[in-house]
């Protein structure tokens, strides 16, 4: 005749033990976790879930787009130009054409925040990133109010000209504007 073994399930089987351990413990983090940021779910009136997901933010020619401190509108986008700068010494040609986007920046923080125009990018239809040109940007500033390098005080604003090279044959069709280098950006559609 067998007798009975002693002692429970769990302590005759350790390591499976361990493992579903593991694997309870598993289901409880994911349950409670929930989903991402990028997909949530709203209810409707019929008090069914339905899954929204957030929008990015991009906003138009004229229309004002805000990245932390800073808030963006750009004023007009122009290609076609071989060189640029203010005297015969400080003139720079472009390998392609340049693209100058006329833009106003405003701080609406509550300190002190620098504007760097390569911070700031065009793309074209394919998705290419193209970045500021500083020198030229900063050969064509005629002004104190750069927008090659500023620091820009609360409420203060800044109107000029950021430039780009692209090659002769594209066109921008969005930039992506940063008020830093660590900053998420936000699209203005060109």
């Amino acid at each position: 005749m067998k007798q009975p073994k002693e002692g429970n399930w769990f302590k005759r089987h350790k390591i499976l033990t361990v493992i579903l351990g593991f694997i309870v413990l598993g289901v409880i983090v994911s349950a409670a976790g929930g989903g991402s940021d990028s997909n949530k779910s709203a209810r409707t009136d019929s008090g069914s879930s339905v899954k929204t997901e957030d929008k990015e933010t991009v906003a138009k020619v004229g229309e004002p787009a805000r990245d932390g401190k800073f808030e963006f509108t750009v004023k007009s986008v122009t290609c076609g130009k071989a060189s640029v700068g203010t005297n015969q010494y400080l003139t720079k040609t472009a390998q392609g054409q340049y693209c100058l986007m006329d833009l106003t920046i405003k701080n609406i923080g509550d300190e002190k925040q620098s504007l760097l125009s390569s911070d700031q990018k065009l793309f074209n239809a394919a998705g290419q990133e193209y970045s500021a040109d500083d020198t030229a940007t900063m050969y064509n500033s005629t002004d104190t109010a750069s927008t090659w390098y500023n620091d820009i005080n609360p409420g203060n604003s800044v109107s000029g000209v950021i430039i780009f090279d692209l090659p002769k044959d594209q066109t921008p069709v969005s930039a992506e504007l940063h008020d830093s280098a660590f900053s998420n950006g936000v699209k203005v559609n060109l």
